[in-house]
Order: structure tokens, then sequence, then C-alpha cells
């Protein structure tokens, strides 16, 4: 087997004259990866231009816990003009979403990346709230991105003895974290649906970021596309799980 032209021609777009120890010591299996991720898959996923989507392989790799593979794909965001501030507010979502504990090492793994590329540190903020707007403003962005329906699932799912958490969902994630700047809020929830699927084991929280993604207006087939996109790197169970959710939430979209 051999690198076909469509893959080759790709690898070339993203990582320009690259070679790895990878293609040198498993040249069987780089082939059938390079084929089948820069080929197969890209081929199966237009709709998404490559700045999305090395922004949700991103989102999908600090999920995954996956620290070699994103430095390789960070090196490629960053050669088809994924921004600094974007890259920044993958990480600050997934904060949210996957934990400090994990999203850490990223922050300096993307730091000392940046830095090696002699980019200026710390970039302008993003944040458009304060302590005195933040649940106000979380509370709006949270009804307007999951509509009445999937809140009050959300809503009913929380034990009563727990409020307060239902309080840092709209304070934290949708006050401090959706409200900033950097990243258009349709692209947000693709970031938020690649963590969820590359997480595995979310299907209530997936469920309502499918609802979510529907109402800012990424359609069913955008979503398929994303999630398509993600299996190089995150396997077959949970591509199908992710999948499934999506299929049975967007009957008819």
């Amino acid at each position: 087997m051999s690198i076909n032209e469509q893959a080759a021609e790709y690898f070339e777009t993203l990582f320009h004259h690259r070679k790895s120890r990878f293609q040198t010591l498993d040249p069987e299996l780089a082939e059938f990866y390079v084929n089948f991720a820069y080929g197969d898959v890209v081929s199966h996923t237009k709709e998404l231009d490559d700045h999305t989507r090395l922004m949700v392989q991103l989102a999908a790799l600090i999920a995954n816990g996956s620290e070699g593979m994103y430095k390789v794909m960070l090196e490629a965001a960053l050669n088809v003009g994924v921004t600094t501030v974007e890259i920044k507010e993958i990480l600050y979502q997934a904060s949210a979403y996957i934990g400090m504990g994990r999203v850490y090492d990223f922050l300096h793994i993307t730091n000392n990346e940046l830095l090696r590329r002699d980019y200026k540190l710390p970039i302008q903020g993003q944040g458009t709230t304060n302590t005195d707007t933040r649940q106000a403003t979380g509370e709006k962005i949270q009804r307007a991105t999951l509509g009445d329906h999937a809140l009050k699932s959300l809503t009913s799912e929380i034990a009563a003895d727990a409020p307060h958490i239902l309080e840092f969902i709209e304070g934290h994630l949708f006050g401090d974290i959706y409200s900033r700047t950097g990243i258009q809020r349709n692209v947000r929830e693709l970031l938020a649906l690649s963590m969820l699927v590359a997480l595995g084991n979310c299907e209530p929280q997936l469920r309502a970021h499918v609802t979510a993604n529907l109402n800012v207006g990424n359609s069913r087939s955008m979503l398929i596309s994303t999630v398509t996109q993600l299996l190089p790197l995150i396997g077959y169970p949970r591509t199908l799980n992710g999948l499934q959710v999506i299929t049975s939430m967007s009957r008819g979209k």
C-alpha cells in the first residue's frame, strides 16, 4: 500500500514537509492511517472547512488526554491559520467540560509551542462579564442555547439538594465562558459536542448539546460530519455512540 494522492496532498497542507518517526518506524500503520484520516474521512466531511476541522480535533484530543497527538495537530492548526485566540478559547472552554486537572497540561503544551514560535503571551482577553453580570448573562445564553425543553430536563436531573450546581452551570459555564468573544456560538457548540463524544459515557449531556447545536444553526449533517471527522482520533465505539445520539435527537432536521 502507498499513500494516495488526495491524502498526501491534504497531509502536505497540514504539515508541509514534516516527516515523523511514526512514518519511519511504522510505515504500514502510517500509510493506512494517513490514507484513512486524510483521505477517506476528509472526503466524507467536506462540510467542515479546514479551520473548523482542526478546532474540533483539538477539542477532542484534549478530552481524550492525548498529549502527543495534540502537539502534532496543534502544529497543523497553526499551519492552516487557527488563531492563538481560538486555540486559547478551546482550552478555556475545555476547562469546564473536561476539568482543569486535564486541561492544565494542555495549556503548558500550547504556551510552550506559542512561545517557541515567538507569539506574544498573554494574549488579549476575551471576557465580557464581571461578578455583577455573569449570572444574568449566563441565564440568558443558557436559555437561548439549550431551549426550554432541554433546560427543564437538565434542571430536573440535578438533585434537589444540589441547586448550587445549576447556579455554577449558569454563571460559570454560560456566564463566564460562553459569553466570551473569540469563537462564534455555533462553533462553541461543535466544540462541546466534540468533547462530549470524545469523553464517552456522556449521553445525557450529549443529548442536550445536540439540541443546542441545532438551536444555534448547526445542521444534522454538520454534526454527523464533525463526529465522523473525530473517528480516526477517538475510534469506532465512541464515534458510533455519538452518532446514535445525534440521529435519535435530530430526526427530521
